[in-house]
């Protein structure tokens, strides 16, 4: 039985096993940090975006959708900061050759060092936490060497000085490879929104408060890239930029923090799974920052921001591009009695990432259960999804192939695979089938047999209690619909 100590290994087994997530270019040996998503584990990812975009487009009547390039202007990684800042401090140890980010080494040492003393640990990160924000670089390997840190790799503590590594992947775009044509792979998706800030609000005649939404693929360059999905070089962001009159964006950075938390909840998440992490050092752009954070089988980790940007972006791109950012609000001020006049809205924004919302329903629905008795061992592994998650809503199985019970079974497929994702298998007992759905987190199985001939009814067996009922083939369809509400 897996423990909350080998829980990980496990999902990752299970994932590759079942057709969830396998290593990207597997039969050559795999690339660090980067994962393919397969037949259900695509379907699992749809299942998510199209939760949020439900939840964040469609049940808004100010927010709307966008999908911008990932090859942006190069400038616009300048105005935003990324050229010169979206860098961490990495070090390198010169027996193994391997490279690390110093605040993921000395973090590892702070945490095996507080089986023993949790003073001297909250001691470490205090002084990294210090010295990171003095960009304290000789300090930073100084306490490194102090510390007797070692490589987890050579053992050894033979160590470069701290220098900064950008994350950014870069390309030249056209034929002519040089300085003046190199391009990045966007980091974030949230400068397309800005930088069509004002594409939208003019062609939506959008009034603010409004929002912009946007499921996109990000890149970064992660030195130490761990966790399997939970931080990956290729991985995919849902974020909202909400745009705010200036003065009121702390009420609305509130507003959305407890928005997105009931998105979370609502997934049928228990709330003791969640804490909210208040960010104590801002960004210098912020006024409010706070991360969302789920209880992984690693400890609690960021799965969502919710930030309070002020108007940082907009100025940056106003700036740069030379062209006005701004808005005409003609509402009326009630101190002045005249309309709000030009300005430069402020934003709020929520970013979660995908992959880590994969990750975390994976981690939420793994369950190895020891079903045995006294007459005989049995055990199962079981995903137990949200009905609206899983990959596969129904599996119809009838019990044989012969007596003309696929034919019923395929005219049930056929009724049902227009309002929900159906699978249709024949092959193997029903014992195995439904093991084989449990693993792939199915809800509900329904079994064609000989009594189906005679009065019309099916088995339907509930994949949490695996309880069984027999109920009318008619009413399947609406059965399952309801629960997928």
């Amino acid at each position: 039985m897996a423990t909350e100590q080998n829980k990980l290994p496990a999902i990752i087994s299970h994932c590759k096993e079942y057709g969830f997530i396998f290593p990207s270019s597997d039969i050559y040996d795999g690339l660090s940090a980067v994962y393919d998503y397969g037949q259900w584990g695509v379907e699992l990812k749809k299942n998510i975006k199209d939760t949020w975009w439900k939840s964040m487009v469609y049940m808004h009547e100010n927010i709307v959708g966008l999908d911008s390039a990932i090859f942006m202007h190069p400038t616009i990684w300048k105005a935003s900061g990324h050229v010169d800042n979206f860098s961490d401090p990495m070090i390198d140890n010169l027996d193994s050759k391997k490279r690390y980010r110093v605040d993921h080494l000395i973090e590892g040492f702070a945490e095996q060092l507080a089986a023993n003393s949790e003073e001297a640990s909250k001691a470490i990160l205090v002084s990294m936490d210090q010295l990171l924000s003095n960009d304290d670089f000789a300090g930073l390997k100084q306490l490194i060497i102090d510390h007797k840190i070692k490589c987890p790799i050579s053992g050894t503590c033979n160590w470069t000085d701290v220098r900064q590594f950008n994350l950014m992947f870069s390309t030249q775009l056209g034929s002519v490879a040089d300085d003046s044509d190199t391009i990045y792979l966007r980091p974030e998706t949230a400068q397309g929104i800005f930088v069509n800030f004002l594409n939208v609000q003019k062609s939506g005649r959008m009034k603010i408060p409004f929002g912009i939404a946007q499921i996109g693929k990000a890149f970064r360059n992660e030195i130490v890239a761990r966790g399997f999905i939970f931080r990956m070089r290729e991985f995919e962001q849902m974020e909202m930029q909400f745009f705010v009159r200036p003065g009121t964006q702390k009420e609305w950075y509130e507003s959305w923090k407890t928005t997105r938390m009931q998105w979370h909840l609502d997934l049928g998440i228990p709330a003791e799974k969640y804490r909210f992490h208040d960010h104590v050092k801002l960004a210098h752009y912020a006024d409010a920052a706070c991360d969302i954070e789920y209880d992984f089988p690693m400890g609690f980790k960021e799965v969502e921001g919710i930030h309070s940007r002020t108007d940082f972006d907009l100025t940056q791109h106003q700036l740069y591009s030379k062209k006005k950012q701004v808005y005409f609000d003609n509402d009326i001020d009630e101190t002045t009695g005249k309309p709000y006049g030009n300005y430069v809205p402020y934003v709020i924004e929520t970013s979660i990432g995908l992959d880590r919302t994969i990750l975390l329903v994976l981690s939420e629905a793994y369950t190895e259960e020891d079903l045995s008795t006294p007459e005989k061992q049995d055990s199962r592994v079981v995903l137990k999804f949200p009905n609206k998650l899983a990959p596969i809503k129904l599996a119809i199985l009838p019990l044989m192939k012969k007596d003309g019970l696929s034919e019923i079974a395929k005219e049930l497929m056929n009724e049902c695979r227009e309002s929900f994702f159906c699978f249709y298998e024949e092959k193997d007992s029903i014992g195995k089938r439904y093991r084989r759905m449990d693993a792939l987190g199915t809800p509900f199985c329904v079994t064609i047999d000989h009594q189906t001939k005679e009065d019309g009814t099916v088995t339907i067996r509930y994949r949490d209690s695996m309880e069984q009922e027999r109920i009318n083939m008619s009413d399947v369809r609406n059965k399952v619909m309801e629960a997928l509400k």
